[in-house]
């Protein structure tokens, strides 16, 4: 056998050589399942924003008040928002992989539940069904999308954000021209996209199952990125939570009531209200898209800052602006703050190390219910006080951001790693 001099190389191990190549493969990104979680992000997020697009169909089929319309919201929301984080706890504690065809087997007998509903209290268990599916998604699908990230974890998460966003967008397109021509029943159309979502969230599954260990591998990476008090840490998480209030208040404000407020100020018929409104969710898509990124080249404390604050300017214009003002306004408005989530979640989970599932659903129910409570209450405060006086408050809503100036910087430590 050849022995090995200074000069000559190491002699290959094939064991050795086999585990460089499966920690190479392992620390890059894995866009195959970055698109697919993205897919079913989509989906997801089209199955349930189908809901209150077809509250008219609802409403007008049992007789609903307005009091029962805003209890399917309430469960809807409630559901979706308040299990988030236990299922995020339960899931860090314990990993399953297939937890998400299960969750979204939920939201599958959901919506043909909700197609066959028979009264109101029916109902309140199909969306209450739905809402499982989808708080069972966010917290696993956000840990999969950082599992796949190969360390660019604001590009992971901003690949999986838009296609929740698209979904949304769609829902109610799909609502105007699925549901309201052929009815309630034709709501069991939407299970096609569930089934499909199940398949594809099966295979992710087998992926996540395969690649535990690079789950592993991160939170014992991610233990030297901070080594903050618990005060400090406690302290950056209150102050994310408030910029996570101020950015779903406002967008409540126009994903809920800009057509009424356009159609009130401009006399603008409502197909033009909805392109407006179509064109702002457009924004807010590509502002998720490169909040990620330049959140991983950057920092996410300057995105944070630039996506909250950065924002003021323009909403304190808009209530002051003509209609071809308010629409570009509202473009920059959305594109500014879109990028806020991606960049307040993953410097959320470097901020807590080894608690991904716990993080995202904590912040993900926040954005649901922070959504919900904002419409809700501006709804009212419209009522009471006008529309027009609406968009005038919310305007100073972004001042909020002047607390991202009490967040530990995070970048020195993380590039240390």
């Amino acid at each position: 056998m050849r022995k090995c001099t200074d000069g000559d190389a190491r002699p290959e191990n094939p064991l050795v050589m086999a585990a460089a190549r499966r920690d190479q493969h392992e620390t890059k990104t894995a866009f195959r399942i970055l698109g697919a979680i993205s897919f079913c992000h989509l989906l997801n997020d089209m199955m349930q924003s189908v809901i209150p697009a077809i509250y008219p169909i609802l409403k007008t089929a049992f007789a609903l008040d307005f009091t029962q319309i805003g209890l399917i919201t309430l469960t809807s929301q409630m559901t979706a928002s308040l299990l988030q984080p236990l299922v995020g706890m339960y899931t860090d504690r314990k990993p399953t992989p297939y937890s998400l065809p299960i969750g979204m087997s939920f939201t599958l007998a959901g919506l043909v539940l909700l197609a066959f509903s028979p009264n109101f209290p029916v109902i309140l268990a199909a969306v209450a069904m739905v809402g499982v599916g989808s708080s069972v998604f966010h917290p696993e699908s956000s840990r999969v999308a950082r599992m796949a990230s190969g360390g660019q974890h604001g590009l992971a998460q901003s690949l999986f954000q838009v296609g929740g966003n698209v979904g949304s967008a769609m829902g109610p397109l799909l609502a105007a021209f699925v549901v309201l021509p052929a009815g309630q029943r034709s709501i069991a159309w939407f299970s096609v996209a569930a089934l499909a979502a199940i398949l594809l969230l099966t295979r992710v599954g087998h992926w996540y199952k395969a690649h535990r260990t690079v789950k592993a591998k991160a939170r014992t990476d991610a233990a030297g990125v901070v080594t903050l008090s618990r005060g400090r840490v406690a302290l950056a998480i209150s102050v994310l939570i408030a910029l996570i209030f101020s950015k779903y208040f406002y967008l409540a404000s126009l994903s809920s009531y800009y057509t009424f407020y356009v159609i009130h100020k401009f006399h603008v018929p409502v197909r033009s209200a909805q392109l407006q409104l179509f064109i702002f969710l457009g924004a807010v898509a590509v502002g998720t898209i490169v909040g990620g990124p330049v959140g991983d080249r950057i920092g996410r404390k300057y995105v944070i800052w630039a996506s909250i604050l950065g924002v003021f300017p323009f909403t304190l214009m808009l209530p002051y602006a003509n209609l071809f003002w308010t629409g570009v306004l509202t473009v920059i408005i959305g594109l500014i703050l879109a990028s806020a989530f991606s960049a307040i979640l993953v410097y959320a989970q470097e901020l807590v190390p080894g608690k991904v599932g716990t993080i995202s659903g904590l912040f993900f129910g926040l954005a649901f219910g922070m959504g919900g409570v904002g419409a809700a209450l501006l709804g009212k405060l419209a009522d009471r006080a006008g529309i027009d006086f609406v968009y005038q408050l919310c305007s100073y809503l972004p001042l909020i951001g002047l607390l991202t100036a009490f967040l530990p910087n995070l970048e020195p430590a993380r590039k240390r790693v």
